[in-house]
């Protein structure tokens, strides 16, 4: 069923995010708003009050439960950012101010955002791996007074900006105890009582307020603040809500960054909406244990995280006994058969669909529970072009993921597959109802619509719009709609290939084939103004071992074990059959000529990925420059 809340009397266009945590507050007082992995804390008080909701069963919060895990309640959740909200305007944090948040995904930073926003305060989420002069750009540009920030490696960070004459900050609020090194800590912002009559100062933020400055992750030039206030952010919110199906108080696991606005959006501002269960997930390597648990009916991730998930299921199979193996192999043609009725939009035949609800009953969902995805409805992915051997292997899964496009821009989805009103495995679905799309004569991708930013954010503090006269957004991405509406997603405009016979080039389409096997986990092609294609291929992490292990490689567990793997004669034979395949599927001037396979994976940690998995292909070709001039040697 499609998710449904209760709202305040006033239309859905006058709501507002303290309007809505109020109401959750009042009607779903005991239901589990925010849950983590402790040691850890909210650094308040976690007592919470007894009364109830009409909703409300079971105890005001919970915690540590004997997984470790604390759970605070709808109704807490509320007093925690009332209390915080006090806090933070004893420090002299007022309406309208920037807030600068550095930290993980971890309670102090999501009540502190929510608290914030309650002020009339505008959070500014930075990356966590951002650069020195990245952090002094958005510092700057925000005209922030007090950035909130984890410990003593974010202290570091920050402190030097404290003396930058260019930059307002004058104030480092510290979570980690015992990290404050002399700044204020975050326990202290709830000692004292809150004043009386505060509470009547909260909860004033209007439709047309900036709720948050989102900077986009800068894989080319600085970042922009993208300025989005909360009509564009509830607008989105209602839009989601008409395509997709999920229970009352779903529950999300909250893993991507918070200065990513997929993250904002499904970890903060639609649980808020949707009255929801969020588990906070503090380190991204942590997630599948968290899946694992909390079982959730919901999951999003970014093209690179299914692509791992597939890896790892790939690796496994083939150990697997032939006999289960078999069983597996029919389990997932009779899934595949029957998506492709749906993705028709025809019903399946009625033989099928008594085939396919055994097959799932009695093969896929086992395998399923064992990951934790086996309650999954709706499994999403957005952020960069998916390989559809990705989608179709999930597919065989009964998991059909909803691929979805937008921008920050756009405060997030633009355009979305649904089970509800049609999917198409490759496109990115159609155009939620807050947008208009059209495909502009040269292929870019325009929008318009409740949905798109006000502007960037300008040092003096006013917004610069981009639109045109006519409110239309130039996206920067290129691509296709089809007879039925479905848009077809072909690069990012900039990163278009041309090559020096002057042909056009999508790297992403020949990266994704490349990808179809399982020995590559990543790829970047290269070749502008070249006459061929070369490629940088990187060896699988988790696959790889297991694949060598079939082949009767022998194991090494060692640290230079993938290294190994990636100079073995077998792989580097089978990676050369990977490498025909793909380009057996692709037109001449797409086919890569000569490649180099690597063994060390590409990360944000490493500076190749940005934190939301994004390739920076400048920084990787600056990286191999020498590699990829050698592959254009005679």
């Amino acid at each position: 069923m499609a998710v449904t809340t209760e709202l305040p009397a006033r239309p859905p266009a006058e709501q507002t995010l303290p309007l809505l945590l109020e109401r959750n507050a009042r009607l779903y007082a005991r239901l589990p708003a925010l849950s983590w992995q402790a040691p850890g804390g909210t650094g308040l008080d976690d007592t919470g009050p007894d009364d109830t909701g009409p909703e409300s069963s079971g105890p005001g919060g919970t915690g540590p439960d004997e997984d470790g895990w604390v759970t605070l309640t709808w109704a807490q959740a509320r007093d925690h950012t009332t209390r915080l909200a006090a806090g933070y305007a004893a420090l002299g944090v007022g309406r309208g101010d920037h807030v600068l948040l550095m930290m993980a995904n971890r309670p102090e930073h999501w009540l502190s955002d929510m608290a914030l926003v309650r002020l009339g305060a505008v959070p500014v989420t930075v990356y966590g791996t951002s650069a020195p002069e990245q952090v002094a750009h958005i510092a700057g540009n925000c005209r922030a007074r007090v950035a909130v920030v984890e410990g003593a490696a974010q202290v570091a960070l920050w402190e030097p900006l404290l003396a930058d004459v260019g930059v307002p900050l004058d104030r480092i609020v510290v979570v980690e105890a015992g990290d404050e090194g002399g700044h204020f800590p975050y326990a202290a912002l709830g000692r004292e009582p809150v004043p009386e009559r505060f509470e009547k100062t909260l909860d004033a933020a209007r439709p047309e307020d900036p709720l948050t400055v989102v900077y986009t992750s800068g894989t080319t030039g600085e970042p922009k603040g993208v300025v989005l206030n909360h009509r564009h952010v509830l607008a989105n919110a209602s839009a989601l809500d008409e395509v997709v199906e999920l229970p009352p108080h779903v529950e999300h696991i909250c893993y991507l960054p918070f200065a990513h606005i997929a993250e904002r959006m499904l970890g903060i501002y639609l649980p808020v909406h949707r009255a929801s269960h969020v588990h906070l997930c503090a380190d991204p390597t942590g997630v599948a244990g968290i899946v694992r648990k909390a079982r959730p009916a919901q999951f999003f991730g970014v093209p690179r995280v299914w692509e791992k998930l597939a890896a790892a299921v790939r690796a496994v199979l083939p150990l697997l006994p032939a006999e289960q193996q078999a069983a597996i192999e029919e389990a997932t043609r009779v899934a595949r058969e029957h998506v492709g009725y749906r993705e028709r939009g025809e019903r399946p035949p009625a033989a099928l669909e008594e085939a396919y609800a055994r097959q799932r009953a009695e093969v896929l969902l086992p395998l399923l529970a064992a990951g934790g995805l086996d309650r999954i409805s709706w499994a999403a992915s957005a952020s960069a072009p998916m390989s559809i051997d990705v989608v179709r292997f999930w597919a065989g899964f009964g998991i059909v993921i909803m691929d979805a496009w937008g921008l920050t821009e756009t405060t997030g989805v633009a355009t979305t597959n649904s089970p509800r009103t049609g999917f198409r495995l490759g496109s990115v679905g159609r155009p939620v109802s807050s947008v208009e799309v059209r495909v502009a004569r040269d292929g870019e991708i325009e929008v318009r619509g409740s949905t798109v930013f006000s502007g960037y954010l300008r040092e003096d503090g006013t917004v610069g719009p981009v639109v045109d006269e006519e409110g239309w957004l130039r996206t920067g991405d290129i691509g296709r709609l089809d007879d039925d509406g479905y848009l077809w997603l072909t690069d990012r405009k900039k990163e278009m290939i041309v090559t020096s016979t002057g042909k056009n080039v999508s790297p992403a389409l020949v990266e994704n084939a490349l990808k179809e096997h399982l020995l590559i986990g990543q790829a970047l092609v290269h070749g502008d103004n070249r006459s061929y294609l070369v490629a940088l291929l990187v060896l699988d992490a988790e696959a790889a071992p297991a694949w060598a292990e079939a082949q009767g490689i022998d194991k090494d567990t060692g640290p230079g074990a993938l290294t190994a793997l990636a100079a073995h004669p077998v792989v580097r034979e089978e990676v050369g059959r990977a490498v025909a395949a793909a380009n057996a599927r692709l037109n001449r001037t797409e086919q890569v000529k000569r490649y180099r396979l690597l063994a060390e994976e590409w990360g944000p940690a490493t500076g190749e990925l940005t934190p939301s998995l994004k390739m920076k292909r400048r920084v990787i070709r600056d990286k191999y420059a020498v590699a990829l001039g050698e592959l254009y040697e005679d």
